[in-house]
Formats: structure tokens, C-alpha cells, sequence
């Protein structure tokens, strides 16, 4: 069954930051040496004896269900009750940090939240912030796993002591997961709730997989860059190293992005059990099975330049067939392997306000007047949007754009011309994706134009 994850926490997300190579040990590794270009601001490798607890002086443990004054059971719906003890939340010997969900005889839940005294990180003005964290998730999936959802994350300093201010004061999840699978989200929850200019409760998500070994079976890098170097802000995602989620400040009104990020903000470490992402765990449910983190660093650079601003000439032909993985960004999508003709991969998990970016895309001095591209649909009666094209700018008005609904399955191709307004020169091309409805509602496996 096909589901586009969506976040809906109140005020929990997940952020899990890393750099380096995907390393398939469970062994301990301090932090790596400091990347060249960088400079090393905060870090925790959790090397203390094993069965002991945190360093207080750095951490702060988050007790019972919830902030006091704040939302029950965290703004979530999960029903963990979090715990100072060292059966929840201890370091292993082996240079890690547990937070293992517990059961108990009567069915009752304990885990683990730790959040750091400092809330004061953030980039310098004409910077960039690189927050990485390299993570094991819990080995469990399929029914062992239900109602799991393990994060590292980031909030808003000014949701310290207030508890009722989000999303405006912004939450960054590098990391979540839910219900074992091998799928990681990156989100930015910011604005108003429910919807706004950020989508909420669903906020401005990417997710990928992990390569090689599972997320759960081995430890992977994960990290946000947060950038300040150039005229337009950025928020990058990584895993492992490999960038797979974007958002732009020009993605959102200035007052919300402002609102949203000017100020530090604090990170957190934590499994919850159960709530309204991935459902409350059930008898089948594996309890004992710990997230353990290796590290977590900070890092500071004066930055190199705009990675937005791609060379004029470097991007793909218009009129050539440009696969839709290739992608240079995205938010909301997810990859595949396709069955269409030719093979590879196809986008999917297409909804409203999600898309993707291409960068210099050439156009040449003989206008294009047409658009088509390969689609499937598995969506429900009812349920369909528009494919738009926008150039430069994500919000920017649509030059051509086409209906899309049910094809016969996700995988039953059509190919779906439409009009667009003449268009020449090099830009970067965006697929936006337009709907009534919150439902995925497309896949895109390739597009061109034509003069």
C-alpha cells in the first residue's frame, strides 16, 4: 500500500545530523576530524562507562509526558512516559548513547527524550551551521516495530518555557523514522498549524532510503546545513553524505522564515511509542530494542559561494528527455524503481505543494511552446492535481501545467502533453505539484519540451 508520510507532530520531529561515510559497524567512533573548510563549535561522543547516564552539564532529560504547562503526551499523541533512568536512556561502554522503549507487565511504555542545554545554535550572520549526528535506528521491523519513531531533531529556542508556540518558532527534523521502515524524513515545520504557508501538520519534508544496509541494521551519517552565505537562505539534507532534501527561504513569506529562524535553537534525541505518525505499538511490538548514537557534532564555516545558484550552462538540454530522479532538489518526494519502458527510477509520492528542482535547464534562443511528461496514477476516485512547470522561483506563476488523475495504478504510464508560454534561455525548471487534497496523487518518471 502506498502512504505519503506525513509528519504530525505538534512538537516533535527529528533531527539526525551527520557527515562522512556510511559506516556499517555497530562499534564505537569518536567524532571524525574536523572536515576541512569547517570548524568544530559543540560535540558529545557519549564515550562515558557503560550503564551510565548523561552528562547533565550538557543534557537535559525531558520527564513524563509531556513539558510542564506544555501539550499532553508531547503534542504528539505518543503515550511513552519518558524517563531519567539508565533502563531508558544510558551510555553502552562501546562509545554510544542508548534510548531503549520499555514495556512493562501491564502494557504501560518508557522511553527516552534528551535535549541540550544550549539552545543557541545557529549560523553566523554570512555563514554555515552543519549539525551531524551518525545513528543506528532500532533493529526491528514489520510488526516488531509498530508505533516506533525514533528522531533527532532540532527546535526553536523561544519554545523553551513558552510550549505553545509552534510551529512559528521553527522545528528542524534531520532525522525521523517510524515503524521500522528503511525510509528517513527531513522536515521544516514553520508558520501556522494546521496548514499555513508550511503545510502543516505535514510541514516542508523530503524523505530517502538508506543504501547498502538498512537504517536499522547499521550506523549512517545523518546532518542539516544550514546556510547564511548568500542572498537566499537555504536548508540542506544529507545522508550519508548524499544531499536529498532542500528548502529555499524564498519557499515561504519572509515574516514566517524569520519567524521561524531568527534565533538558535536547541537538539533532541528521542524514541517515542505510539502517536498520530505511526500509530500506537501493539502486543506484536518489540520492547528492549534501543536507537543508539555514536556522536553528535556541530560545525561552523564562512561558507563558498551560492549552491542554489547553479552555472548557466551546466544543466541538461530542454529538449532532451530529463529523467525525474535526476533531480538537482526536492520537498515531499520520494524515488522508486519504475516498470515503465527503459527502466531505472521514477518520482512518487507526489502531493500538494511538493516538488522538484532542475538547474540550468537550456532552453536555447528558439522559444519552447510545449511540455509533456510520463505519469502514473494509483489515486483514489477523486483524488488528482495539476503538474506545473515554474521557472526560477518555486512560487513563481505556473508557465504551463496539465491535470493528472487515476491511470489505472502507479505504475500505468501515460505520456501527457500541454502548452507552456514561449520560453528561451537557461533556467532552473521546477515540477510543482498542485492538488484540492492532501493525497499523493502522481508519479513522474520523465518530461522534455518541444519548440
Amino acid at each position: 500500500m502506498r502512504t505519503h508520510h506525513r509528519i504530525t507532530a505538534v512538537a516533535v520531529g527529528i533531527v539526525a545530523v551527520a557527515i562522512g561515510p556510511l559506516a556499517a559497524s555497530i562499534t564505537q567512533a569518536a567524532v571524525p576530524a574536523t572536515p576541512s573548510g569547517w570548524s568544530l563549535a559543540w560535540s558529545d561522543d557519549f564515550d562515558g562507562a557503560a550503564g551510565t547516564g548523561i552528562d547533565t552539564n550538557t543534557w537535559i532529560y525531558d520527564i513524563g509526558h509531556s513539558y510542564p504547562g506544555g501539550a499532553d503526551n508531547w503534542g504528539t499523541g505518543e503515550i511513552g512516559y519518558h524517563t531519567d533512568s539508565t533502563q531508558n536512556v544510558y551510555q553502552d561502554g562501546n562509545g554510544n548513547l542508548a534510548i531503549r522503549p520499555l514495556r512493562d507487565a501491564d502494557g504501560n511504555w518508557t522511553s527516552g527524550r534528551i535535549e541540550t542545554v544550549r539552545t543557541d545554535f545557529e549560523p553566523a550572520q554570512g555563514g554555515v551551521m552543519r549539525v551531524e549526528g551518525r545513528v543506528k535506528l532500532p533493529d526491528v521491523s514489520g510488526p516488531a516495530a509498530q508505533g516506533i519513531w525514533p528522531a533527532f531533531w532540532m527546535l526553536g529556542e523561544p519554545f523553551r518555557g513558552n510550549y505553545w508556540n509552534w510551529p512559528g518558532i521553527g522545528e528542524i527534523d534531520i532525522l525521523e523514522n517510524v515503524n521500522g521502515t528503511n525510509q528517513v524524513f527531513g522536515t521544516l515545520h514553520c508558520g501556522t498549524s494546521p496548514g499555513g504557508p508550511c503545510n502543516e501538520t505535514s510541514g516542508l519534508g523530503g524523505s530517502t532510503t538508506c543504501q547498502v544496509s538498512s537504517c536499522q541494521s547499521a550506523f549512517h551519517t545523518y546532518s542539516v546545513e544550514w546556510d547564511r552565505s548568500t542572498a537566499t537562505e537555504e536548508l540542506r539534507w544529507y545522508l550519508d553524505g548524499n544531499l536529498f532534501h532542500t528548502v529555499n527561504e524564498n519557499q515561504v513569506d519572509a515574516t514566517t522564515w524569520t519567524d521561524a529562524t531568527d534565533h538558535g535553537f536547541f537538539i533532541i534525541l528521542n524514541v517515542a511509542v505510539g502517536g498520530g505518525w505511526p500509530g500506537n505499538p501493539t502486543p506484536a511490538t518489540a520492547s528492549g530494542v534501543p536507537m543508539l548514537v555514536d556522536y553528535v557534532a556541530v560545525y561552523q564555516s564562512t561558507g563558498s559561494g551560492d549552491p542554489t545558484t547553479p552555472p548557466p550552462s551546466t544543466g541538461p538540454d530542454a529538449y532532451s528527455t530529463i529523467q525525474a530522479e535526476n533531480y538537482d532538489a526536492q520537498s515531499g518526494i520520494q524515488t522508486e524503481t519504475t516498470s515503465d519502458t527503459g527502466g531505472g527510477e521514477n518520482i512518487g509520492c507526489a502531493a500538494n505543494g511538493d516538488w522538484v528542482r532542475f538547474d540550468g535547464v537550456d532552453f536555447g534562443s528558439s522559444a519552447a511552446h510545449t511540455f509533456s511528461a510520463r505519469v502514473a496514477s494509483g489515486a483514489a476516485a477523486g483524488i488528482s492535481g495539476l503538474v506545473e512547470v515554474r521557472l526560477d522561483d518555486v512560487n513563481a506563476e505556473p508557465i504551463g501545467s496539465f491535470a493528472v488523475a487515476n491511470t489505472g495504478g502507479w505504475q500505468s504510464w501515460q505520456t501527457v502533453p500541454a502548452n507552456i508560454a514561449p520560453t528561451t534561455g537557461t533556467h532552473t525548471v521546477y515540477l510543482r505539484f498542485t492538488s484540492g487534497q492532501p493525497n499523493d496523487f502522481v508519479n513522474v518518471n520523465w518530461f522534455t519540451f518541444a519548440h
